[in-house]
């Protein structure tokens, strides 16, 4: 697990399509201004912190008769939550109008999460993280996240924050930017 600040790093969000949020907290496809997503990427603006984490599960598997124990691998699993100051309904509106898994590229419409991924038939899943060092040149992509929680804290001194965070069972991919 690392923990990056957000001066530290620059996040983009990555989608099949234009995603973003109305004043009203309903789910924006038009791409007239994305605020979530887009096929270019997003920049996350405010980012306090970034919070990447890999691991795998595993399973024991005892034999009867036998001493000796099978470790056997699961999955494995890359999480990012990002934490920011709140500015706006952008990221509520995603997470509550059913936006987690991301966007249909043939009609923009929302994938379910019940479909099963397919290029060819235009149901693509997910969003694509990609993580930047300001201080580097490689890019740490995560492809195929979808969002599985969102908070909002709230401050005595009235600061709030914000944070989501993606799970994605693919393999991440380090590049250059």
């Amino acid at each position: 697990m690392a923990y990056y600040l957000g001066r530290d790093v620059s996040v983009k969000i990555k989608a099949g399509d234009d995603v973003g949020a109305n004043t009203d907290g309903t789910v924006d496809f038009d791409g007239s201004s994305p605020a979530f997503a887009s096929v270019a990427g997003v920049s996350v603006s405010d980012l306090t912190g970034c919070d990447l984490g890999i691991g795998v599960t595993d399973e024991d598997i005892t034999y009867m008769g036998s001493k000796t124990v099978l470790k056997a691998e699961i999955k494995k699993e890359t999480t990012i939550t990002l934490t920011r100051k709140k500015k706006d309904n952008c990221w509520d509106a995603i997470f509550n109008a059913d936006a987690r898994w991301g966007v249909k590229a043939s009609d923009g419409g929302l994938v379910s999460g019940l479909e099963a991924p397919d290029v060819t038939s235009g149901v693509t899943f997910g969003y694509q993280v990609e993580i930047t060092l300001k201080a580097s040149t490689e890019v740490f992509k995560v492809p195929n996240a979808c969002i599985t929680g969102h908070t909002v804290s709230l401050n005595a001194d009235g600061t709030t924050e914000e944070t989501i965070e993606f799970i994605s069972y693919e393999d991440p991919v380090i590049a250059t930017a």
